[in-house]
């Protein structure tokens, strides 16, 4: 959908701006959309890809750089979106009932600022609402999703209430409380989970059902502990002579729910906890180790500066570098009745006070950092060039000797998969950086407030943030989320050991830099953190889609997700007539315009589709300081593709990429198989053999016959009018 005009856009804004003074979830007027989507999103999709993902429309909250759309909810019987607003503190409530045109109704508030939302089928809505005083007792918040957003009542929680998830059956709300310290990190709240019975229906639970599950367990046995923690779920910092310094450490920060147990990510700690839902209390705590960027096929570019100025594209792999996975959001889904849990690999870094845990490689041994060891394999990398400019951990990989033999960044670049007892079995290795390289080189690596090259190289990267799974058709996929660069991309994880790479698509115009001046009207979408699948039997289209709420953009855009059919061959009338199908064409970018000069690769070629992933061991993985132990990676398996049948995997299908007609899935749809000859337009479906073709020569000859048939005619009443005009004269 091409952008709206700028007056559109300027009144809409301005209506936006009216109605948020009213937060009080009273109906109001439905406040139209305007244009967010790009008109030529960045496209690159994956060898043979199995579907295609397709901005459609987007709301405009107007606001730069303020969280203005962070977590996204979906409701289908009332076919709302429930975004939550962050700058107001609040939930804003959309229409989507036509998604190319999103519509704001109003905005439910309470007394705090809002972190997260859940709707149950029902109609039963709740916020995980942040006290005024962050360290101070939140609450959860119940409202009407279904109606006007009335407030049906509330219970408290721990600090922080940072997300809330919903179990499948309905029957629980389970919220995070990160427990996060004050600025002067002189008070620290202890983390927890709490657990909610919830009333069957459209109805608040009182105080009574909340049960808040706590890390007591895992303190030093003489003070209250009973369980040993696991060596690698890192504790670390704290407030100095605390008496309970594990439980106030472990930060809770998203939570992901399968059957009657909740996974709780614990990102700072680099662990996952285990809550056991009938009983409130954790059962586990796994530590998730770190990835060896040592590896083949784990590598990644460390440096802005490489060399400074004029940064190349240089993802390689670093002996003696780890990343701490770290994750934000995480996704469970089964196959075979086992568990799977699926994590975007963020990082995140804890500085709050006098406290600063990282620092830039060529900066330690300075002031009161430690520095590298002598022998370490990275003691003579320490140039901006090579990790140098790097941020890494400093309370990871410190030896008795005082000194850092390895060195371990903030997460990994990466999503995994891992089953519930902490195993990893996939791991996304350096494909990511890969991908987004190829599809769009002249701005690897950006930042997500200004279009830039390699801004991010010395951080984390894309910086995976949200992920959620959705299942089409029989298969299960993973979509993820990249805070700086931006972006969306699909992975097939229905086999989860061999989970392969099938499209990237970011809607975004990288020519608008808004923190440099850009107009942030015409820049898309700008770092993606809340995702959430809406299943075809719940879509307003009756077919997948994706939703993705910005929180730089301050936009919340819905995407189509359209399956790719296969292609199907009908033998011929004339079989000596069959053309050989021609080879699969290669993809295609549909990116903005880079600058010049073009950076050059200085890591493996590229191919012209995206690596496969990595499968990653199945070993359990072993706690930071040392990395998990994996061996070198071996390209995975892809989907099975039947014989002799041509494959479209060029981008005519996907967004951004010419005259397509619109999302596969049929006729006059757009994006369908290809028919094995390029004439410069895609009409989705035409096949040159097989009964298509038969028929649409019938149709051919039908219309000739039509066009003699007239012209006889028109002869015969030209030949009539001369007779007559020859009587006359005679």
């Amino acid at each position: 959908m091409p952008s709206s005009s700028p007056t559109r856009r300027t009144a809409t804004r301005a209506a936006a701006a009216l109605a948020a003074v009213a937060l009080s979830g009273a109906g109001l007027l439905a406040l139209p959309a305007v244009g967010a989507v790009v008109p030529a999103p960045i496209s690159f999709p994956g060898e043979d890809a199995a579907l295609t993902l397709e901005p459609i429309g987007s709301y405009e909250s107007g606001v730069f750089d303020e969280s203005a759309a962070e977590i996204v909810a979906y409701h289908a019987g009332s076919q709302r979106l429930f975004v939550v607003n962050a700058l107001l503190g609040a939930v804003d409530v959309l229409d989507v009932a036509d998604p190319t045109t999103p519509a704001k109704l109003f905005t439910i508030a309470g007394d705090g600022v809002a972190n997260s939302v859940a709707i149950r089928p029902d109609g039963l809505g709740v916020i995980a609402l942040e006290a005024p005083v962050k360290t101070d007792a939140g609450s959860l918040v119940f409202f009407d999703a279904a109606g006007s957003g009335d407030i049906l009542g509330s219970v408290q929680v721990g600090a922080l209430p940072d997300m809330v998830a919903l179990s499948g059956d309905g029957a629980y709300a389970v919220v995070a409380n990160e427990g996060e310290p004050n600025e002067d990190y002189t008070v620290d709240p202890e983390g927890s989970v709490s657990v909610v019975a919830l009333p069957s229906g459209l109805a608040a639970p009182l105080q009574d059902a909340v049960r808040s599950a706590g890390f007591g367990a895992y303190e030093a046995p003489g003070n209250g502990g009973t369980r040993a923690l696991p060596d690698g779920v890192r504790i670390f910092a704290g407030v100095a002579g605390s008496a309970r310094p594990v439980s106030e450490n472990l930060e809770p920060e998203y939570v992901a729910i399968d059957g009657g147990a909740a996974y709780v990510t614990l990102q700072e700690n680099n662990a996952i906890a285990v809550v056991d839902l009938g009983a409130a209390e954790v059962t586990g705590l796994l530590p998730l180790g770190a990835k060896n960027h040592g590896l083949p096929g784990n590598g990644l570019d460390a440096s802005d500066r490489d060399p400074q100025g004029a940064p190349t594209i240089s993802i390689r792999t670093y002996e003696g570098l780890n990343g701490l996975y770290m994750p934000d959001a995480m996704s469970a889904y089964s196959v075979g009745g086992q568990t799977y849990l699926v994590t975007a690999n963020e990082g995140d870094a804890r500085e709050w006070g006098d406290y600063v845990e990282g620092a830039r490689v060529k900066d330690l041994g300075t002031g009161t950092r430690a520095p590298l060891c002598a022998d370490s394999p990275l003691a003579g990398l320490t140039g901006d060039g090579d990790l140098g400019r790097l941020n890494v951990s400093t309370a990871s990989g410190l030896t008795e000797a005082g000194c850092y033999d390895e060195l371990f960044a903030f997460g990994a670049r990466s999503f995994s998969i891992w089953t519930p007892d902490g195993t990893q079995v996939f791991d996304s290795g350096d494909d990511f950086e890969q991908i987004t390289a190829a599809a769009n080189p002249g701005f690897f690596n950006s930042n997500h407030t200004e279009s830039n090259l390699e801004g991010r190289s010395d951080d984390k990267g894309p910086e995976p943030e949200g992920v959620t799974v959705g299942e089409i058709d029989g298969r299960t996929y993973a979509f993820i989320g990249f805070e700086r660069v931006g972006g969306i991309a699909v992975y097939d994880i229905t086999n989860p050991v061999a989970s392969t790479f099938v499209t990237y698509v970011n809607n975004r115009d990288l020519a608008q830099s808004v923190g440099d001046g850009g107009d942030l009207a015409l820049a898309g979408d700008l770092g993606p953190e809340g995702i959430t699948f809406i299943p075809a039997e719940g879509s307003p289209t009756g077919q997948p889609m994706l939703a993705v709420g910005n929180e730089v953009s301050g936009t919340t855009t819905l995407f189509a997700v359209s399956v790719a059919p296969t292609p199907t061959q009908t033998p011929t009338q004339t079989p000596t007539q069959t053309p050989t199908p021609t080879p699969t064409p290669t993809p295609t970018l549909t990116a903005s315009p880079t600058p010049t000069p073009t950076p050059t690769l200085t890591a493996s070629p590229t191919p012209t589709s995206p690596p496969s992933p990595t499968p990653a061991p199945t070993s359990p993985p072993t706690g930071s300081p040392s990395p998990t132990p994996s061996a070198a990676p071996t390209p995975s398996p892809t989907l099975p593709v039947p014989a002799d049948e041509p494959i479209d995997s060029g981008p005519d299908s996907g967004p951004g990429s010419g005259p397509d007609n619109g999302s596969s899935g049929g006729p006059g749809t757009g994006g369908g198989p290809d028919d094995g000859f390029d004439d410069g337009s895609d009409d989705g479906f035409f096949s040159p053999t097989g009964e298509l073709a038969s028929t649409g020569a019938s149709v051919l000859l039908l219309a000739a016959a039509g066009v003699v048939f007239g012209l006889v005619g028109v002869l015969l009443l030209v030949l009539r009018r001369l007779t007559r005009g020859d009587a006359t004269t005679g």
